[in-house]
């Protein structure tokens, strides 16, 4: 698959960003949720995941909530 992710290389390490809040950490969490909005991967951190856990289900683009 050529699905864009939202990893960023710095260095030799991998980082994922949330695309609700901004957050960042190294590599990609198991904890974090991963949605596919117009054939995207985006990905949400723990808190945000579970503030809007409801919609992702919904399967609402975050940009609805």
């Amino acid at each position: 698959m050529d699905q864009k992710t939202q990893h960023n290389r710095v260095g030799t390490a991998q980082t994922t960003t949330c695309a609700r809040c901004g957050a960042v950490e190294d590599g990609l969490p198991i904890t974090w949720t991963c949605s596919v909005e117009n054939s995207r991967r985006v990905y949400f951190c723990d808190r945000c995941g579970r503030e809007n856990l409801r919609s992702i289900e919904g399967r609402l683009d975050s940009s609805w909530w």
